[in-house]
């Protein structure tokens, strides 16, 4: 296989990949600060909780990712903790954590971004235009095709 072929298969590849990687990247960035659940008084839109959903149980549905405890599981944890002196006295995540999930907030950013670009040089740049529109729009409607079946 030549250079040009290979260079023409992988644009063809990204084209039909290009919808996925985008959807994956953004609502896995949603889901970094859990954006995508109910907690304390933030309530997710609902839409934010159904793309949620396709992206980690490939269901477009509401979800309760989590679920919020019985009253007898918070005292038994509470005792739980006070005899282990656990770490249930903040519900705050280490310094590290943070850093380290807006590290992937900017890779999940990054991603999406060369996603874009990426369709716009090949639905651009190609010659071949039709198939390349072709590829797109088949990489973005058999997801959601199979989604609903």
């Amino acid at each position: 296989m030549n250079v040009i072929a290979i260079r023409r298969w992988h644009a063809y590849i990204g084209l039909f990949s290009a919808p996925s990687i985008i959807f994956f990247a953004l609502t896995g960035a949603t889901q970094l600060f859990s954006l995508h659940e109910a907690h304390g008084q933030y309530k997710p839109f609902a839409i934010i909780e159904k793309l949620s959903s396709v992206h980690k149980d490939q269901e477009f549905a509401l979800g309760h990712h989590r679920p919020e405890p019985r009253s007898e599981d918070k005292a038994e944890e509470s005792a739980i903790n006070k005899k282990s002196g656990g770490p249930a006295d903040s519900d705050e995540p280490k310094f590290a954590t943070l850093v380290l999930k807006a590290f992937f907030l900017v890779i999940a950013l990054s991603l999406t971004m060369s996603a874009v670009l990426g369709l716009w040089i090949g639905l651009t740049q190609t010659r071949n235009k039709r198939t390349a529109r072709i590829l797109v729009i088949a990489g973005t409607l058999i997801p959601l095709v199979l989604l609903f079946f």
